[in-house]
Protein backbone atom coordinates (compact mmCIF):
# COMPACT_ATOMS: atom_id res chain seq x y z
CA UNK A 1 0.00 0.00 0.00
CA UNK A 2 1.25 3.44 -1.11
CA UNK A 3 2.55 5.60 2.10
CA UNK A 4 -0.51 8.34 1.43
CA UNK A 5 -2.98 5.73 1.03
CA UNK A 6 -2.65 4.86 4.72
CA UNK A 7 -2.41 8.60 5.92
CA UNK A 8 -5.25 10.17 6.92
CA UNK A 9 -6.12 14.22 6.33
CA UNK A 10 -5.34 14.49 9.44
CA UNK A 11 -1.82 12.85 9.91
CA UNK A 12 -1.06 14.62 5.99
CA UNK A 13 -2.04 18.05 7.59
CA UNK A 14 0.07 17.67 10.77
CA UNK A 15 3.41 16.81 8.52
CA UNK A 16 2.69 19.89 6.80
CA UNK A 17 2.57 22.30 9.01
CA UNK A 18 5.44 20.62 11.15
CA UNK A 19 7.55 21.19 8.04
CA UNK A 20 6.29 25.08 8.10
CA UNK A 21 7.36 25.25 11.51
CA UNK A 22 10.99 24.08 10.10
CA UNK A 23 11.07 26.12 7.98
CA UNK A 24 10.03 29.27 10.12
CA UNK A 25 12.61 28.84 13.02
CA UNK A 26 15.13 28.16 10.50
CA UNK A 27 15.76 24.10 11.14
CA UNK A 28 14.48 22.41 8.16
CA UNK A 29 15.20 18.71 7.27
CA UNK A 30 15.27 19.03 3.92
CA UNK A 31 13.47 15.75 4.02
CA UNK A 32 13.39 13.33 0.77
CA UNK A 33 15.34 15.41 -1.41
CA UNK A 34 18.72 12.50 -2.10
CA UNK A 35 19.56 10.22 -4.79
CA UNK A 36 17.83 7.34 -2.56
CA UNK A 37 14.60 9.07 -3.10
CA UNK A 38 14.95 10.06 -6.73
CA UNK A 39 15.98 6.30 -7.48
CA UNK A 40 12.78 5.47 -5.11
CA UNK A 41 10.06 7.57 -6.78
CA UNK A 42 10.95 6.26 -11.13
CA UNK A 43 8.21 3.60 -10.55
CA UNK A 44 5.49 5.14 -8.83
CA UNK A 45 4.75 8.31 -6.91
CA UNK A 46 2.31 8.95 -3.56
CA UNK A 47 2.19 12.40 -2.56
CA UNK A 48 0.86 12.98 0.63
CA UNK A 49 -1.41 16.31 -0.13
CA UNK A 50 -2.14 18.25 -3.60
CA UNK A 51 -0.90 22.00 -2.82
CA UNK A 52 -2.77 24.29 -5.09
CA UNK A 53 -1.02 27.95 -4.90
CA UNK A 54 -0.10 30.97 -6.42
CA UNK A 55 2.29 30.91 -9.26
CA UNK A 56 4.18 33.78 -7.02
CA UNK A 57 8.12 33.06 -7.48
CA UNK A 58 8.24 33.58 -3.18
CA UNK A 59 5.88 30.63 -2.85
CA UNK A 60 7.98 27.69 -3.32
CA UNK A 61 5.95 24.78 -1.76
CA UNK A 62 8.60 22.24 -1.48
CA UNK A 63 10.79 25.05 0.12
CA UNK A 64 8.58 26.89 2.27
CA UNK A 65 6.85 23.30 3.93
CA UNK A 66 10.70 21.49 4.20
CA UNK A 67 9.13 18.81 1.49
CA UNK A 68 10.90 16.70 -0.98
CA UNK A 69 10.43 14.70 -4.12
CA UNK A 70 7.32 12.76 -4.45
CA UNK A 71 5.83 14.42 -1.05
CA UNK A 72 3.26 17.30 -3.11
CA UNK A 73 1.53 17.15 -5.90
CA UNK A 74 1.63 20.93 -6.90
CA UNK A 75 -0.78 23.06 -9.27
CA UNK A 76 -0.09 26.40 -9.45
CA UNK A 77 -1.74 29.49 -11.15
CA UNK A 78 -2.04 33.06 -10.45
CA UNK A 79 -4.08 34.33 -7.56
CA UNK A 80 -4.42 30.64 -7.65
CA UNK A 81 -7.15 31.15 -9.98
CA UNK A 82 -8.88 27.71 -11.71
CA UNK A 83 -9.93 26.40 -14.83
CA UNK A 84 -10.94 22.83 -16.40
CA UNK A 85 -7.00 22.42 -16.25
CA UNK A 86 -6.70 22.91 -12.60
CA UNK A 87 -9.75 20.72 -11.46
CA UNK A 88 -8.90 17.96 -13.44
CA UNK A 89 -4.99 17.64 -12.26
CA UNK A 90 -6.43 18.50 -8.41
CA UNK A 91 -8.76 15.24 -8.82
CA UNK A 92 -5.83 13.16 -10.33
CA UNK A 93 -3.86 13.60 -7.34
CA UNK A 94 -7.10 12.97 -5.28
CA UNK A 95 -8.72 10.03 -7.46
CA UNK A 96 -5.34 8.32 -8.43
CA UNK A 97 -2.76 8.92 -6.30
CA UNK A 98 -4.95 8.95 -3.77
CA UNK A 99 -3.64 12.26 -1.47
CA UNK A 100 -6.35 12.61 1.71
CA UNK A 101 -5.45 16.61 1.32
CA UNK A 102 -5.73 19.35 -0.64
CA UNK A 103 -4.23 22.60 0.57
CA UNK A 104 -5.38 25.87 -1.36
CA UNK A 105 -2.30 28.35 -0.83
CA UNK A 106 -2.47 32.61 -0.68
CA UNK A 107 -0.43 35.01 0.54
CA UNK A 108 -0.10 38.30 1.20
CA UNK A 109 0.95 41.41 -1.05
CA UNK A 110 -0.53 38.79 -3.97
CA UNK A 111 -0.57 40.64 -7.33
CA UNK A 112 -3.29 38.80 -8.98
CA UNK A 113 -5.49 40.43 -5.97
CA UNK A 114 -3.68 43.85 -6.20
CA UNK A 115 -4.52 43.91 -9.64
CA UNK A 116 -8.16 42.95 -9.15
CA UNK A 117 -8.82 45.34 -6.53
CA UNK A 118 -7.59 48.07 -9.07
CA UNK A 119 -10.12 47.12 -11.37
CA UNK A 120 -12.79 47.24 -8.92
CA UNK A 121 -11.58 50.39 -7.49
CA UNK A 122 -10.37 52.52 -9.96
CA UNK A 123 -11.00 50.80 -13.62
CA UNK A 124 -7.75 49.78 -14.30
CA UNK A 125 -7.09 46.78 -16.12
CA UNK A 126 -4.71 44.46 -18.11
CA UNK A 127 -4.72 43.18 -21.64
CA UNK A 128 -4.22 39.68 -22.86
CA UNK A 129 -4.80 36.85 -20.60
CA UNK A 130 -3.98 38.24 -17.49
CA UNK A 131 -7.23 39.97 -17.99
CA UNK A 132 -8.82 36.97 -17.62
CA UNK A 133 -6.71 36.14 -14.21
CA UNK A 134 -8.21 39.41 -13.02
CA UNK A 135 -11.93 38.98 -13.41
CA UNK A 136 -11.76 35.30 -11.74
CA UNK A 137 -10.41 37.42 -8.73
CA UNK A 138 -12.79 40.15 -8.88
CA UNK A 139 -15.64 38.23 -6.85
CA UNK A 140 -13.73 37.86 -3.92
CA UNK A 141 -12.88 41.32 -3.94
CA UNK A 142 -16.74 42.35 -4.51
CA UNK A 143 -17.71 40.18 -1.53
CA UNK A 144 -14.62 41.52 0.60
CA UNK A 145 -15.83 45.04 0.02
CA UNK A 146 -19.33 44.46 0.40
CA UNK A 147 -18.16 42.98 4.16
CA UNK A 148 -16.96 46.07 4.84
CA UNK A 149 -13.34 44.89 5.10
CA UNK A 150 -10.25 46.83 4.22
CA UNK A 151 -7.17 44.86 5.02
CA UNK A 152 -4.81 43.55 2.39
CA UNK A 153 -4.90 40.30 4.20
CA UNK A 154 -8.83 40.36 4.73
CA UNK A 155 -8.83 40.35 0.81
CA UNK A 156 -6.45 37.79 0.51
CA UNK A 157 -8.22 35.07 2.97
CA UNK A 158 -11.75 35.85 1.00
CA UNK A 159 -10.09 34.55 -2.26
CA UNK A 160 -8.64 31.67 -0.47
CA UNK A 161 -12.02 30.79 0.99
CA UNK A 162 -13.78 31.54 -2.15
CA UNK A 163 -11.24 29.30 -4.12
CA UNK A 164 -11.70 26.65 -1.44
CA UNK A 165 -15.64 27.04 -2.21
CA UNK A 166 -15.48 27.04 -6.13
CA UNK A 167 -13.11 23.47 -5.67
CA UNK A 168 -15.59 21.79 -3.47
CA UNK A 169 -19.10 23.21 -5.94
CA UNK A 170 -17.41 22.39 -9.59
CA UNK A 171 -15.73 18.97 -8.37
CA UNK A 172 -18.38 15.98 -7.41
CA UNK A 173 -14.59 13.88 -7.16
CA UNK A 174 -13.40 16.34 -4.33
CA UNK A 175 -16.81 17.09 -2.80
CA UNK A 176 -17.67 13.10 -2.35
CA UNK A 177 -14.74 12.32 -0.63
CA UNK A 178 -14.78 14.98 1.70
CA UNK A 179 -18.19 14.02 2.88
CA UNK A 180 -16.72 10.54 2.78
CA UNK A 181 -13.93 11.03 5.00
CA UNK A 182 -11.27 10.60 2.67
CA UNK A 183 -10.42 13.98 2.46
CA UNK A 184 -9.59 17.49 4.05
CA UNK A 185 -9.63 20.53 1.85
CA UNK A 186 -7.95 23.39 3.72
CA UNK A 187 -6.79 26.97 3.36
CA UNK A 188 -3.71 28.85 3.91
CA UNK A 189 -2.41 32.05 3.91
CA UNK A 190 1.04 32.60 3.98
CA UNK A 191 3.00 35.48 5.07
CA UNK A 192 6.35 36.75 3.23
CA UNK A 193 8.02 38.27 5.61
CA UNK A 194 8.10 35.72 8.97
CA UNK A 195 7.14 32.31 6.46
CA UNK A 196 4.53 31.20 8.74
CA UNK A 197 0.87 30.37 7.12
CA UNK A 198 -2.26 31.20 9.11
CA UNK A 199 -5.46 28.79 8.19
CA UNK A 200 -8.32 30.47 6.62
CA UNK A 201 -10.96 27.88 6.24
CA UNK A 202 -11.25 23.78 7.05
CA UNK A 203 -13.36 21.57 4.84
CA UNK A 204 -13.19 18.20 6.49
CA UNK A 205 -10.74 18.87 9.19
CA UNK A 206 -11.22 19.83 12.71
CA UNK A 207 -8.69 22.82 13.14
CA UNK A 208 -8.82 25.95 15.77
CA UNK A 209 -9.74 28.91 13.48
CA UNK A 210 -7.32 30.99 14.26
CA UNK A 211 -4.14 28.46 13.84
CA UNK A 212 -0.97 29.38 12.98
CA UNK A 213 2.03 27.74 12.78
CA UNK A 214 4.40 29.69 15.03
Amino acid sequence: MAANQILTPRDAFDMLWAGNQRFVTGVPQHPNQDAARRSELVPSQSPFAVLFGCSDSRLAAEIIFDRGLGDLFVVRTAGHVQGPEVLGSIEYGVSVLGTPLVVVLGHDACGAVAAARAAVEDGTTAGGYVRDVIERVTPSVLSARAAGLTEDADFIAEQVRHTVDLLLERSRVLSDAVEAGRLAVVGLSYRLADGTARLVTARGLEVAADATVA
